[in-house]
């Protein structure tokens, strides 16, 4: 039991060391990138073979997907069972890894010297796609899971709300209506997203350990009897000493003196 509380505990450090990591990577590179705006290059750009530190964003994305996929496993065995949420914050790690080795030919989606994408470079848009589906699913599905668990009430609403944020912004980003500010919704949408994953993940850290007076209750279920215990056990009804007799009235099995 305890070294699957440690097990927990570190996936729960996982689900936001990864996206703090891979937020601190994309800004450090749009920073040091030359020659464009902070926000001019999309997130998978900077991985690209002409970026200026290809190797720092490559390294986030995996260590993302890596993170994601153990706190994802942590997450199954915390949650409902049954749940589709974590095996969607599995998949988005998955993706994010292979959006990392597989990455982009060019920093910029077109220019003049273009021939054709490369079979990697196909590869990583699939990825980032799957990657962009279940990083957006999987905080709606969890926030709707986790409203019914009294433990995971409290983030359900929160992780709701980041994820429709996100969804918003990454609809504007695809749908190009805003393209001078491509890059900045872009890195809102994954914001946002991640932000949800690392809320969820608190809560996992803060969770009262199994059999804790801390955890609410169990609320009975369809057809249990109620509790009887508020009395003392003496003064149930049908008990000698919980029967009232008026004086001068004997109370059955306790003769009068």
């Amino acid at each position: 039991m305890h070294r699957v509380m440690k097990l927990s505990r570190l996936a729960g450090c996982a689900g936001i060391a990864g996206p703090l990591l891979f937020t601190v990577a994309w800004v450090a590179c749009s920073l040091r990138q030359t020659g464009h705006p902070a926000a001019g290059v999309q997130l998978s750009g900077l991985a690209a073979q002409d970026a200026r530190d290809p190797q720092i964003m490559i390294a986030a994305f995996v260590v993302l997907g890596a993170c994601s996929i153990g706190f994802g496993a942590a997450l199954k065995k915390a949650t409902a069972p049954g749940s589709a949420g974590p095996w969607l914050v599995m998949v988005g790690g998955a993706a994010a890894v292979a959006a990392g080795v597989f990455r982009r030919d060019h920093m910029l989606l077109t220019g003049p010297c273009f021939a054709g994408e490369s079979w990697h470079n196909q590869v990583h848009d699939v990825a980032s796609g799957i990657a962009y589906a279940a990083m957006l699913a999987a905080p709606l599905v969890l926030g709707q899971r986790l409203r019914a668990d009294p433990d995971w009430a409290v983030v359900s609403r929160p992780v709701q709300v980041l994820a429709l944020a996100s969804t918003a912004a990454l609809v504007v980003f695809a749908s190009q209506v805003a393209q001078p500010w491509d890059g900045v919704l872009q890195r809102a949408a994954v914001t946002l997203a991640l932000t949800a994953e690392a809320v969820v993940a608190v809560r996992l850290l803060t969770l009262p350990p199994p059999g804790s007076s801390a955890r609410p209750a169990t609320a009975p279920g369809p057809g249990t009897p109620p509790c009887q215990h508020a009395l003392p056990p003496d003064s149930h009804p049908g008990s000698a000493a919980g029967s009232l007799a008026r004086p001068g009235q004997a109370v059955v099995g306790v003769p009068l003196e």
